[in-house]
């Protein structure tokens, strides 16, 4: 953890948008210092974390922060699948992507012509996302993988469920991109002048 408190992100820099009353900043127990034990190969220079790593951190500090701030508040090890829905589904109202209902005149369409009342919600690549660096940082902070909250049965349909209704709502279809095999370059041997000698 920074010993030094990194400024506020921009406000479109994360993958959704943090509630205004978590801490970005709030220190966990089990983060490893690396300020207080540097390694010799890099004792000069303290290495900066990627954008991922400090991503990670302010959704892990964000989440912490739901659960001290859920009724009753809840302890790590008492979490499960379940409050991890409830914390998707509160992350919804901070939400930016225009989701249709299924009564809109512009459901199924990428780019509707007019304004409507449907609501903003987060878009299932951010909560897909999100819930990748959560399970890791669930790991990371001493919680068993068998245990991970984050990888839950019902968190797994919920977010395949949400990708299917905005596919669908939004008229986007998020179908996985096959790569392309590589093209093998085949050398043809120039033509061998060993028959025509004479």
């Amino acid at each position: 953890m920074d010993l030094v408190s990194p400024p506020p992100p921009p406000p479109h820099s994360a993958g959704y948008s943090s509630p205004p009353h978590a801490n970005p900043i709030a220190t966990t127990p089990n983060t490893p210092n690396s300020a207080s034990s540097p390694s010799p190969s890099n004792s000069t220079t303290p290495t900066t974390p990627s954008r991922y790593e400090n991503q990670k951190r302010r959704d892990w500090n964000t989440f912490c922060q739901y659960l001290r701030n859920h009724r009753p508040p809840l302890s790590l090890p008492m979490c499960s699948g379940a409050h991890v829905l409830e914390f998707l589904r509160y992350l919804d109202q901070f939400g930016k992507t225009k989701v249709h209902n299924q009564t809109c005149p512009f459901f199924g369409l990428p780019n509707p012509p007019a304004p409507c009342p449907c609501p903003l919600r987060q878009a299932w690549g951010s909560l897909d996302a999100l819930i990748g660096r959560l399970r890791a940082a669930y790991e990371e902070h001493g919680g068993r993988p068998e245990a991970n909250p984050f990888g839950a049965r019902a968190v797994r349909i919920y977010l395949r469920e949400v990708r299917d209704f905005q596919a669908k709502a939004r008229g986007v279809s998020y179908e996985k991109k096959r790569k392309r095999p590589k093209q093998k370059v085949t050398v043809t041997p120039p033509p061998s002048d060993s028959g025509s000698n004479g």
